[in-house]
């Protein structure tokens, strides 16, 4: 599988990056307001176009010409951005126009990027072809007028902005069709034996802070030193996988970097850990989220978790070095576990310790179960009857006079699970309905160590007729 695509938002301050950024990741992670200067460090976020997902990086406003100070700071984190994407989203202001600051950017930009579009933004209600004009004079192709606020434009600058990877993904579609249709076409002796599925592969990405010990689990289950394993935070500096089978299954282990906190992050190697950690993610499909007992659950370990959550991978907690705290240690460590990844409620989690091989087996078992829960099958029927007997249990609430119906429900989707649930007035359908449906689902079909979700759609009317009220 190719790399997630990696595109960045630059450009100087107060121009609304910050609020693209929460449009693509349809997030409130960056703080957006009209004092300039409040994005400092590096932001990641996930984001999906159709059916490509990709990684957008936030950064500060961009002062190329900064030789010391907070302005230099930022410049720096501006320019590690542009080293890590794929594609430059460089960000004016159209109802400013063209600054010296824009063209001192644009040039170093065009030397160092490797894709760069302009997007001229705040152009709501203002005549486009004469707002974006004067941008062309920065000679980087055609300026995209958009409004981040509003949303207009949007759409067509991210096609714009990742329109070798849509390519790469049709031209992999039709190769595939053509594979298809060929080998349908030479039937063989051997396409008519009814031998047995081989095994899938099963990808499976360690996550976590810094020298909580990823490198040693996977040299652990492989049963050789082959990652280097060493008392320093940032011995690992790039996703590694790592091929090998247990009781006859493969798997690839994928060993990532330690993400710590932004400001923690100085060495420029170790920056670029941090996007192949997401896209490892984004690769994979179980996460092993492992927590070091000795430090406690941190906040990048919920943020880890937070990620592997919106990137609908299935999990597997592991808190590594549990014999290396006092027992009076423990019980408050598995309350904090609970208090500060309660969102990871439907994961297991596992005592071990990866040095001494402990608990580790029950992990991969847990992986394996995860894996099966996040790819399984859900018959319609069974989902249907599973639907009405949860209405029957608990109806959802009346909206004023309206109550929704739900009607039946199918499989729209594996790893994760989809549900589409049908029926009508389904908009009025609360959030905490929809948690207890996810609850009923999960503990109907046994989905235990992956995310679920549920989307509604409300049924046409066959006799209302189009275009008349």
């Amino acid at each position: 599988m190719s790399a997630v695509p990696v595109l960045a938002i630059v450009g100087r301050p107060n121009v609304g990056k910050s609020t693209l950024f929460n449009r693509l990741t349809r997030s409130r992670d960056a703080i957006v307001h009209d004092r300039p200067g409040l994005t400092r460090d590096r932001h990641y976020g996930r984001a999906r176009l159709d059916e490509l997902t990709f990684i957008v990086i936030d950064t500060g406003g961009f002062e190329p010409q900064a030789k010391d100070g907070i302005e230099a700071l930022m410049a720096r984190q501006a320019r590690q951005a542009v080293l890590e994407a794929d594609v430059v989203v460089f960000v004016v202001d159209g109802r400013a126009g063209l600054t010296g600051h824009d063209a001192q950017i644009a040039t170093e930009l065009r030397r160092s990027a490797r894709r760069l579009l302009v997007a001229v933004n705040k152009t709501e209600g203002m005549p486009r072809e004469s707002v974006i004009a004067e941008f062309h004079s920065l000679g980087l192709g055609d300026p995209i007028p958009i409004s981040s606020a509003h949303g207009e434009g949007v759409h067509e600058l991210i096609e714009a902005a990742l329109a070798p990877q849509f390519a790469a993904r049709e031209a992999l579609a039709a190769a595939d069709g053509e594979a298809g249709e060929q080998s349908a076409a030479r039937p063989t002796a051997q396409s008519t034996d009814e031998t047995p599925d081989a095994p899938v592969r099963v990808k499976v990405a360690v996550v976590g802070r810094p020298n909580a010990g990823k490198s040693t689990l996977i040299n652990t289950l492989i049963g050789e030193d082959r990652l280097i394993a060493f008392d320093q935070p940032g011995t690992t500096r790039d996703a590694v996988a790592v091929e090998f089978e247990r009781a006859g299954k493969p798997y690839t282990l994928i060993d990532t970097a330690g993400v710590r906190r932004r400001g923690k992050v100085t060495d420029v190697i170790e920056k670029f850990s941090v996007v192949k950690t997401l896209q490892a993610i984004e690769d994979c499909n179980v996460c092993v989220l492992l927590i070091d007992a000795t430090e406690g659950v941190a906040e990048q370990d919920a943020s880890i978790a937070g990620y592997v959550l919106e990137a609908g991978r299935a999990v597997v907690v592991a808190v590594n070095k549990w014999d290396a705290i006092a027992a009076a240690d423990r019980a408050r460590l598995k309350s904090e576990l609970e208090r500060k990844l309660h969102f990871l409620g439907y994961a297991r989690t596992h005592m071990i310790s990866a040095l001494r091989g402990a608990g580790v087996g029950a992990v991969m078992r847990s992986v394996d179960d995860a894996f099966a829960a996040a790819t399984c099958r859900l018959p319609t029927p069974k989902l249907t009857r599973a639907l009405l007997a949860a209405v029957e249990h608990q109806q959802p609430p009346r909206r004023g006079p309206v109550r929704p119906k739900m009607r039946y429900a199918h499989q729209g989707g594996r790893n994760p699970p989809i549900v589409v649930i049908h029926g009508s007035a389904l908009d009025a359908v609360p959030e905490t309905y929809r948690r207890y449906l996810e609850g009923w689902f999960r503990d109907k079909f046994a989905l235990e160590g992956t995310p679920l979700r549920i989307e509604f759609r409300n049924s046409r009317n066959p006799y209302v007729q189009q275009g008349r009220t």
